[in-house]
């Protein structure tokens, strides 16, 4: 099959922006011209499919670099199928899969695992992501190389923080030399000490133990010196404190190198947003104060913050409909993300082009991959309407999990075709 996508605007930070043509033919980038160049298509021809781009955007698949896909084990949250085939509903064409699986993906079998059920999927691509410490207990380092030949593209115990320093510092060294990223989950235990939302006053009006911000920036600070130590690339997840911002910006203007991410709660919403015991706003980690989003936002615009992932965390709502102490932390997020994330662009607080850059060509440089609209790269990528208004209704979420902060709200821009290798996986409405 060949597709050609005619007239459409492209946003490719570093390569391309303006009207163009596009031709797709087996599973890879065949042309990028000037409108009006690629040969015509007779209208008989039934292996062609033609599609008119005029007011819309294309840009390379997005990826999203943090996602719970919770199989192997816990597959009554989600499959594998239906976090590729969410992903691909939001306009994500490839997912990191987070580690936190049952059995953990700490293993060159778990991984090989994930990448067969992904392959049968026939949705977004995987990049799985392999556990640094056995069963995510941060005590025994894996067999990481072993790992990396089976697939994975780095290595995190996400869920759980490495409290060990020196097996940081070992991990730190060990994927240096082995050319993974190690993403970290920032958090002091001690200092969040049993907390279920953001140490603050809605927290004290509703009775709810708090975690302080130091309970994340004291991790990333030390994770920061680990980097200046071993050199090795550290990447931090689901930043949430102006604290912790401050600290890799200070990172980075040394020249360290350090990235990080955000989620798009994390720049929406605080914790004086959330309804009194509503669980669909619980989250590790918490919504932080309108301080903290400010700063979150500021990292954005500023360059700070390299990306913007969702760490989809999809639960069953007898997981979630608990008192709040109870209930699990997460939220799910692959099918909300784009809208909420081009509300910073209708802001003013991103061009369109950074915004691709932090959705798509950094997390794509974070993974290893080239990822840009040119002949003979792998064919995926994200049309975009900016125009499209819609509104979140978790019953029509593609993923199992309804566990979203969102439910009701309207946003504005929507992917509304994702292809996959040169395969349209999801295609929304009439497009228009």
């Amino acid at each position: 099959m060949q597709i050609q996508i005619k007239g459409v605007r492209v946003v490719d930070p570093g390569n391309i922006e303006g009207i163009r043509d596009i031709s797709i033919k087996d599973g890879l980038f065949e042309a990028v011209s000037e409108p009006g160049q690629l040969p015509e298509v007779a209208k008989d021809a039934s292996d062609v499919k033609v599609i008119d781009g005029q007011g819309l955007i294309a840009v390379p698949g997005l990826i999203d670099v943090h996602v719970h896909l919770r199989e192997p084990g816990q597959e009554y949250k989600e499959t594998i199928e239906t976090g590729l085939k969410a992903a691909a509903a939001g306009g994500i064409t490839a997912v990191c899969a987070m580690p936190n699986t049952k059995p953990v993906n700490d293993n060159a079998q778990v991984t090989a695992f994930i990448l067969s059920q992904a392959k049968k999927a026939n949705a977004s691509r995987v990049y799985p992501v392999g556990a640094i410490s056995r069963n995510l207990e941060g005590e025994k380092l894996n067999d990481i190389a072993d790992m990396k030949k089976a697939g994975i593209r780095a290595v995190t115990d996400d869920g759980m923080p490495v409290t060990d320093s020196q097996l940081m510092r070992r991990t730190l060294e060990y994927c240096k030399s082995l050319e993974l990223p190690v993403l970290v989950h920032a958090e002091d235990k001690r200092l969040a000490d049993g907390g279920a939302m953001n140490e603050g006053l809605p927290a004290t009006v509703m009775g709810i133990k708090g975690i302080p911000n130091a309970a994340e920036s004291v991790m990333v600070m030390r994770d920061i010196a680990l980097a200046e130590l071993t050199g090795a690339r550290v990447h931090f997840c689901h930043m949430s404190t102006a604290q912790s911002i401050e600290a890799i910006r200070a990172a980075k203007a040394k020249g360290l190198p350090v990235t990080c991410e955000t989620a798009p709660h994390y720049f929406t919403l605080t914790d004086a947003d959330m309804p009194a015991y509503d669980t669909n706003f619980k989250m590790n980690p918490p919504l932080r104060s309108e301080k903290d989003r400010a700063a979150i936002i500021e990292g954005l615009t500023d360059g700070t913050i390299d990306m913007i992932a969702t760490d989809h965390a999809p639960h069953a709502e007898d997981e979630k409909q608990v008192e709040f102490d109870l209930a699990a932390f997460g939220i799910v997020g692959l099918e909300t993300s784009l809208g909420l994330s081009l509300a910073l662009v209708a802001q003013g607080h991103l061009t369109l082009a950074q915004l691709v850059q932090k959705m798509a060509k950094a997390p794509a440089d974070l993974m290893g991959i080239n990822n840009d609209i040119v002949p003979g790269n792998p064919a995926d990528l994200t049309l975009i309407n900016m125009d499209a208004d819609w509104i979140v209704d978790p019953n029509l979420f593609v993923s199992k999990g309804r566990n979203t902060p969102f439910a009701g709200r309207r946003l504005t821009g929507a992917a509304v075709l994702t292809i996959v290798g040169g395969r349209i996986v999801y295609k929304r409405g009439s497009m228009s």
